[in-house]
């Protein structure tokens, strides 16, 4: 097992952009189990799957699914023979092929659907070893709404980043437009708001902090600021 830094947080908190970094400067592998449950929603809406179908008829649908990740790319396989989905490390993938979905899983849609998706313990099941498995590969940097509660409660690093939700929600509308997507201010703070009370209330894997998590509020700080503050913690061993 190598040694995992686990990141949690709300949306728009900047978990995704300071897990990269972090992996970069410390030599670790990046798991970005974001990207993951937004190729798993993108492929179970490509089946016609709905949000509220059975149990059995998603875990169907799973089967035969297979994402990977290479050069920061994201693609998926879909066949009946497929192994299941590899872990989305940000190192290696010379395994898979498959469509390239990266921009496709970005939209506000697929975000959507992997909010609510995400609810689902038949996925968040299907999920869990896969993640977990990358720890047994490499040491990694791993983001996420329970990161540090459920996937690695033993991990070496704990964080919680958080910041404001008029914080959150303005990052979300640069990011987005950024991308191109036709969206307003007022757009951006209720998809967050949304995205918050589904991922704070489910029953299953809800976001909190965790007891021995270190709270990081980024709210008035930089990208940069964020990065060094967190590794001054690791280096004090906190």
């Amino acid at each position: 097992m190598g040694k995992v830094i686990a990141i949690d947080g709300p949306s728009g908190a900047g978990k995704g952009t300071i897990a990269k970094l972090l992996a970069d400067k410390l030599g670790f592998s990046y798991l970005d189990t974001g990207a993951l449950y937004r190729a798993i929603a993108f492929a179970l809406r490509e089946k016609g799957i709905q949000s509220e179908d059975s149990d059995d008829k998603i875990l169907n649908a799973l089967r035969g699914i297979t994402v990977t990740f290479k050069d920061g790319r994201v693609f998926l396989k879909e066949d009946s023979e497929a192994t299941p989905p590899i872990p989305p490390l940000s190192r290696g993938g010379e395994r898979g092929g498959g469509r390239d979905i990266s921009e496709k899983i970005r939209t506000t849609e697929i975000g959507h659907y992997s909010s609510v998706f995400s609810a689902r313990k038949v996925i968040r099941d299907f999920l869990l070893n896969i993640q977990q498995e990358a720890a047994l590969q490499s040491d990694i940097v791993a983001e996420g709404r329970d990161m540090t509660t459920v996937v690695f409660p033993n991990a070496w690093r704990k964080i919680y980043l958080d910041a404001s939700l008029s914080e959150r929600a303005r990052r979300r509308y640069l990011q987005l437009k950024d991308k191109g997507l036709d969206i307003t201010e007022s757009d951006a703070r209720t998809d967050v708001v949304e995205r918050d009370k589904r991922d704070s209330s489910r029953d299953i894997s809800p976001l909190r902090k965790a007891d021995d998590a270190i709270l990081i509020d980024s709210t008035a700080m930089t990208v940069a600021e964020v990065l060094e503050n967190i590794l001054y913690l690791i280096k004090a061993g906190k």
